[in-house]
């Protein structure tokens, strides 16, 4: 019997600086892909749905799938469901992408968050296989979490929102916080924006051995220790800009333990399979779910 190919559907990473366009199948079938710059929302998914039109004029599409930054409004029963709410990106409350894209596109349209999206494209493709529960960590311009439990991304009232845990104060750090809704929740101590505010760079900026790194590695650990207590991990996925200090990931890990203080054990932390990809293609899986 001749083995009919899946459908080719699309996919949109909406992050706070850029969105990623990609058509295909997955990781090893990517037909189209494209970067564009996060500006207003209207220029920014008015650009990503011509891309999508232009791919769509050659070969059909039979789905979109729309890993974005939030927080988003998740209930297939609210009104203002696929929309961005309260969210500290300016111009962007409010807005309406499911809708917004499902009406330019004529295609039906699923949505999650960045963080999830990218943990469900890491479980399926990636460092996540035959790790169940599994959570994926963004510690980028902000924090985030995603998490797969059941084979199934985890939602409830709202979606997780990991980086906006409270975490123990570090006695002798006096920084205030850069989180505009929290002050000193661990993405307002430990994300990119949090590294700018402390020291007038971004990360990539310092030295290896910054004294920041030291704070940061421990702010995170107090998150992902939190995260192992609540859902027991068996895999935590650490990506984001931030990560990719070259011994960030190694410090995070041995906080860990020292938090944990050998009480349980800690999940396995592992850097993405998937990269900087893990995002747009969680929009392809998104969209494949939906079929």
């Amino acid at each position: 019997m001749r083995r009919v190919a899946a459908p080719c559907v699309a996919g949109l990473e909406i992050g706070g600086t850029e969105v990623v366009c990609a058509v295909g199948r997955g990781p090893d079938d990517l037909h189209a892909e494209r970067t564009l710059p996060t500006t207003t929302p209207a220029e920014t998914l008015t650009a990503a749905a011509a891309f999508f039109r232009a791919h769509a004029a050659r070969a059909p599409l039979a789905a979109l799938g729309v890993a974005s930054f939030g927080p988003l409004d998740l209930d297939p029963g609210s009104p203002a469901f696929g929309s961005i709410t309260a969210t500290p990106k300016p111009g962007w409350s409010g807005t309406d992408v499911r809708g917004t894209l499902a009406r330019a596109l004529g295609l039906p349209v699923a949505i999650d968050t960045d963080v999830n999206g990218a943990a469900l494209a890491e479980a399926r493709w990636g460092a996540g296989r035959e790790a169940d529960p599994l959570v994926y960590v963004t510690v980028g311009t902000g924090i985030g979490g995603g998490a797969i439990v059941g084979g199934a991304r985890v939602h409830g009232l709202v979606h997780p929102e990991m980086g906006h845990m409270r975490v123990p104060r570090d006695p002798a750090d006096a920084f205030a916080g850069a989180c505009p809704f929290h002050g000193d929740c661990l993405e307002g101590l430990a994300s990119g924006a949090a590294i700018r505010a402390r020291r007038g760079l971004p990360g990539e900026g310092l030295a290896v051995d910054d004294p920041v790194w030291t704070l940061v590695a421990r702010y995170l650990a107090f998150g992902i220790s939190n995260v192992i207590t609540v859902l027991s991990p068996r895999r935590i996925v650490m990506g984001g800009g931030v990560m990719r200090h070259s011994t960030l990931l190694a410090r995070v890990r041995a906080e860990v333990d020292a938090t944990l203080g050998g009480y349980v054990r800690a999940a396995d932390l592992v850097a993405p399979a998937l990269g900087e990809r893990a995002g747009v293609l969680g929009g392809l899986a998104l969209a494949q779910e939906l079929l």
